[in-house]
């Protein structure tokens, strides 16, 4: 069997191990709309998603609107974000990416990867997660959590996110990229921690073959 061969028939039995115990897995940031989503993730960089939750709900009150984001007085945004951490790089990070909202396409986050890209602060990463979970379009988002298990599960010899995302692309169907990331998100939240992950109690423990983890 060849290499390619044999790692989408190993991607094959996680994606239905990952399936199984976690069929309800979604996305964790609480949204609503790809505005809302963009913002979060954008907050969420070296940051928990339930420290983002609890800072959204008065954010978006505050700034309901791309336009009010844009408009936003820096050190306002800046106070009702601090918490998240990095606050006045992302603050400054979120006012930008709504103003090119409003001055390229119309006020509306647009529904395509290579359009999200170019908004300040968006990345590959937070750019599938909104295309993923508000426009229906699949995408891989390696965040540590898909980086490190990828890694220990052998899917990938990369440690560069991008070349990481390449090379799941190639292993994972495409209709199932959205879920396989929030699915080993949960797992990695949950199982396969990254200081001490859990083996004895991880049901793929049988054909994982525990990259970078200690016996």
């Amino acid at each position: 069997m060849k290499p390619i061969d044999e790692g989408k028939a190993l991607a094959r039995k996680i994606l239905r191990e990952l399936a199984r115990l976690y069929p309800d897995a979604a996305c964790a940031l609480k949204h609503d709309g790809p505005l809302q989503l963009l913002v979060a993730t954008i907050l969420s960089a070296q940051c928990t998603d339930n420290r983002v939750n609890m800072v959204t709900p008065a954010l978006f009150a505050r700034y309901p609107t791309v336009q009010a984001f844009a408009d936003a007085e820096p050190r306002e945004l800046e106070s009702l974000i601090q918490s998240t951490g990095f606050f006045r790089n992302k603050a400054k990070n979120i006012k930008e990416c709504c103003q090119k909202i409003l001055d390229r396409f119309g006020g509306e986050v647009p529904g395509r990867l290579e359009d999200l890209v170019t908004l300040p602060g968006v990345g590959r990463k937070t750019a599938n997660v909104v295309l993923g979970n508000c426009f229906d379009v699949p995408g891989i988002t390696v965040d540590t959590h898909v980086g490190r298990l990828s890694k220990r599960l052998g899917l990938t010899v990369k440690d560069d996110p991008v070349k990481v995302e390449h090379d799941l692309m190639e292993m994972i169907p495409k209709k199932d990229w959205t879920l396989f990331s929030h699915r080993l998100i949960f797992h990695g939240r949950q199982v396969c921690h990254s200081r001490k992950p859990e083996c004895g109690r991880c049901t793929m423990e049988g054909f994982c073959p525990k990259v970078g983890v200690e016996s």
